[in-house]
């Protein structure tokens, strides 16, 4: 039997011109603009059209702590939209931009798996439609501006030493993590030390990802910090008029992606912040427009519920009043034997011990969902061909102890209709079963005890420890009137903890919180643990090294 890879799938498809694609969901011509046959950016004003209609319901897919074995949550996201398509429900799919930095990587791509993917995917995993480089474009226009701002005089008498934001690229590039700029003379602006983030952790993703609208944007914008005077006080983007100029940046990049499934399932691919140093949600934009369009909305967030559905339901879901009706919690049988201690060559054979010791891992997430946020909650487990009836049936057995159902997925293998017990699985929770959607915190709380309650409540730590520059930030945020805004935690996503080589369902650490920052702009505050950096690097082997075009333009490698 021939095998084929992701790539090879996508591009062995037929697609749909994209206007066909948005007839399905009632968004006609005059509010597409095209990119191509195959992709479109849909007019964010169409939401007016629509602000009376009922909202869908909106379907969240996480998953366990992330293994090299893999996962499959985008997998799973997607073919879960083509099983409910299936079940005849008008279906909207709402996931994040892949960033260049993991596609030339580790990742090789980010559009799903198998039978199971959005296309273009060549497309979607390169470029698609411009919105990072926007993002990108953005970002350094302002640091331009702030440098300049200083070299033309400092009337705001900016502290060349306190100066918070950095330039960005989307790429993983470790030598760009700390530079000196500005050297070889005064007409090369001051030397300063410096830095890059990856597009994906600026806090320019973060905003355009929490905007509703334009005019949203711009107050966004204009109340980013870029660092503080000598005495101390917070110096925003509005002082030196830059929101304008980069809403003007970012204008067609607010507008939702359209794009479809390899069984022709409208999706919106639109934003992309990382769940492990952002809060990993695609766009409300994009969000909200499809719960307009659409009886169920699958969506998507980034890494392990600790992080990514953590901060969908703490921070995305109180900024933009979503309520999801039912969450999925994505599952191997390969991972959970890794987080029980097999390592990744020996994963292929029948091993109840270690995934019994591992099973704790995926308890301890549904527990997360449906008592911490008191939300209904099914675990996929994702199937791989070595996994053996014996393992299946010990996950569901454990499952149900804990009072979550099971469903098979085989979306990878069979697309769509590998995932019809998942999608009635899940059409069942969404209308029937109990809902009591709860934050785990109250923003008036002062900012450690949220620290707190997220590092003891979701990840089941005993406690936080506070670097001394963590603490004097703290001190300095409740004191600017920082101190009522939600928490975004920047954390390993291999573990609960803040060590990525605690696996499991780790007892008895604590967190360390290194440093705190602000992100005005966007309205959280970062909270830094461990080592967590916010410019990741190229592995050994790059996923770049194995990706190709060939004369007639036809990429390959990328999975």
């Amino acid at each position: 039997m021939s095998f084929k890879s992701d790539i090879e799938i996508a591009q062995s498809t037929e697609m749909l011109p994209i206007e066909k694609i948005a007839e399905k969901i009632g968004i006609e011509k005059k509010n597409l603009e095209l990119y191509g046959n195959y992709k479109a950016k849909v007019n964010y004003n169409l939401l007016q059209d629509f602000k009376e209609k009922k909202d869908g319901r909106l379907i969240l897919v996480t998953a366990i702590t992330p293994t090299p074995a893999g996962e499959g949550k985008t997998t799973t996201t997607i073919g879960l939209g083509d099983a409910l398509n299936k079940l005849g429900n008008k279906v909207m799919i709402a996931l994040r931009e892949p960033s260049l930095g993991p596609v030339f990587g580790i990742k090789g791509g980010a559009a799903g798996g198998g039978y199971a993917q959005v296309v273009p995917m060549e497309d979607i995993n390169l470029h698609f439609t411009g919105d990072f480089h926007a993002i990108g474009a953005a970002n350094n226009l302002l640091a331009a501006m702030i440098d300049n701002h200083i070299f033309q005089g400092n009337a705001l008498g900016i502290d060349p030493r306190r100066i918070t934001w950095k330039r960005c690229v989307d790429m993983n590039d470790r030598q760009l993590r700390f530079i000196v700029d500005g050297l070889n003379g005064k007409a090369n602006g001051m030397p300063r030390e410096d830095g890059y983030d990856i597009t994906v952790a600026s806090e320019i993703m973060a905003i355009l990802c929490l905007s509703r609208n334009i005019d949203d944007l711009k107050q966004k914008l204009g109340s980013v910090i870029v660092g503080y005077t000598r005495d101390n006080q917070p110096v925003t983007a509005r002082q030196l008029n830059a929101q304008g100029a980069m809403a003007a940046l970012l204008k067609d990049a607010l507008k939702p992606n359209l794009v479809q499934t390899l069984e022709h399932t409208p999706a919106f691919v639109h934003g992309g912040p990382f769940a492990n140093i952002a809060h990993g949600c695609n766009s409300i934009m994009a969000t909200t427009m499809a719960l307009k369009l659409a009886d169920y909305v699958v969506t998507e967030a980034g890494f392990g519920a600790d992080l990514g559905a953590e901060k969908f339901l703490d921070i995305k879901c109180r900024l933009a009043g979503l309520r999801p009706s039912a969450v999925v919690v994505v599952a191997t049988v390969r991972a959970l034997k890794m987080h029980g201690g097999v390592p990744k060559t020996e994963l292929g054979h029948e091993n109840l011990a270690a995934l019994e010791k591992g099973l704790p891992n995926l308890l301890k997430h549904i527990e997360n969902i449906t008592v911490k946020f008191g939300l209904p909650a099914v675990v996929a487990i994702n199937r791989f061909p070595t996994d053996t009836e014996a393992e299946l049936s010990l996950i569901e057995q454990k499952c149900r102890e804990y009072g979550a159902n099971v469903a098979l997925s085989e979306v990878w293998g069979k697309g769509g209709e590998g995932g019809i017990a998942l999608a009635k699985e899940v059409i069942r929770l969404s209308e029937s079963a109990e809902n009591n959607f709860r934050y785990i915190y109250d923003t008036e709380l002062p900012i450690k005890e949220k620290i707190e309650k997220i590092v003891c409540e979701i990840y089941g730590g005993d406690g936080v420890d506070y670097a001394s520059a963590a603490q004097k930030e703290i001190d300095q945020l409740q004191e600017l009137g920082f101190g009522n805004l939600p928490i975004c935690m920047a954390k390993t996503q291999y573990s609960f903890s803040d060590d990525a080589k605690k696996l499991g369902r780790p007892e008895g650490f604590r967190v360390t919180v290194k440093n705190v920052k602000v992100s005005a702009g966007a309205g959280f505050i970062v909270a830094l643990t461990g080592d967590i950096m916010t410019m990741p690097g190229l592995p050994k082997v790059p996923a770049a090294e194995k990706i190709d075009v060939d004369s007639s333009g036809k990429i390959s490698g990328l999975f």
